[in-house]
């Protein structure tokens, strides 16, 4: 399942994906579950990110490879691939695409899914719109409302 998410923010879409560091990763996170960061090494292929959501009853795990990363005059993104999932989630791609607009820059969630049950990643994806949407604000309070 796919979810794809824009938001449209002033600064220069450069600028804004240098900016995708521990301190945004930190602010990114949801109110709930809460995220524990283990580890957090960057944005570049090769590098880890490992995380523990507590839901107040259990912690689950989960750790992304960062396995690819662009840059070019228009665009700059990077993938992270979930290495080990919380459970009901058997695969994750996260395109993280900043691309450049008149007037700054725009920020891409594309976020490919699946639990192996197609039923299943349709019941989950209201969650995921709704973690992933909480994004837009921070990123327009970080990088301004366009």
């Amino acid at each position: 399942m796919q979810l794809h998410l824009k938001t449209n923010v002033r600064q220069n879409y450069r600028q804004v994906f240098d900016a995708f560091d521990e301190q945004l990763f930190r602010k990114l996170a949801p109110p709930y579950p809460k995220l524990k960061l283990i580890r957090f090494d960057g944005s570049e292929p090769g590098n880890v990110v490992e995380v523990e959501l507590q839901t107040g009853i259990k912690s689950y795990s989960w750790t992304s490879l960062i396995t690819e990363r662009t840059i070019t005059d228009t665009e700059a993104w990077f993938i992270d691939e979930g290495q080990i999932l919380p459970p009901p989630l058997k695969r994750w791609h996260h395109k993280h695409l900043v691309t450049a607009n008149k007037s700054g820059a725009t920020i891409h969630d594309i976020i490919n899914y699946s639990s192996g049950n197609k039923m299943l990643d349709l019941a989950l994806y209201p969650f995921m719109l709704a973690g992933f949407g909480m994004r837009k604000p921070i990123y327009q309070k970080v990088f301004g409302k366009v």
